[in-house]
């Protein structure tokens, strides 16, 4: 039987999974892709579609994100590909669970995968594989999820590898 975890990210991916490709909204095409990024226990959803450059985090601009301090982690997909590429495309991120810091990289990750998922479905392989270049270079756990997890308590002691004091007396 699977993790907490492992089925958590099964259901997320499967609901990811079914809402990407075209949709028909009000007599237009609207390319969507979603793509999703695990931290610990945070779980960011990323949409990611052709717009005017928006990124926003829970219906809010990426702006006003906080902590401040690890504003400038949300920003650095952004920075590291340019403006001109983001200029084109609008990011919705849904993030939920873990802490802060959690959620700030989770957030990061998606949409770093969310614009290489989009340029390499709705533009050209030779953009994606330039992007994607850039950003492994830079940081590999943009793209790649960190497979750390809590690890379960076990009988015999107060944690995961901690045992209870022995005593002869």
């Amino acid at each position: 039987m699977p993790s907490v975890s492992s089925r958590r990210c099964m259901s997320v991916c499967l609901m990811v999974s079914a809402c990407s490709g075209l949709f028909f909204v009000d007599a237009h095409f609207v390319l969507l892709h979603c793509v999703c990024a695990l931290q610990k226990n945070a779980i960011a959803v990323a949409h990611c579609k052709r717009g005017k450059g928006i990124l926003n985090v829970n219906g809010y601009p990426i702006d006003g994100l906080l902590p401040e301090s690890m504003r400038y982690k949300v920003f650095e997909p952004v920075l590291l590909i340019g403006n001109d590429k983001f200029k084109e495309v609008d990011i919705r991120v849904k993030v939920r669970g873990g802490g802060n810091t959690s959620q700030i990289f989770a957030v990061r990750q998606a949409i770093a995968k969310a614009i290489v998922a989009f340029y390499q479905k709705y533009v050209d392989e030779q953009s994606k594989r330039e992007i994607k270049d850039i950003l492994v270079q830079f940081d590999r756990s943009l793209l790649v999820a960190d497979p750390r997890r809590c690890e379960p308590k076990k009988f015999g002691g107060r944690g995961a590898r901690a045992r209870f004091q022995k005593s002869y007396r």
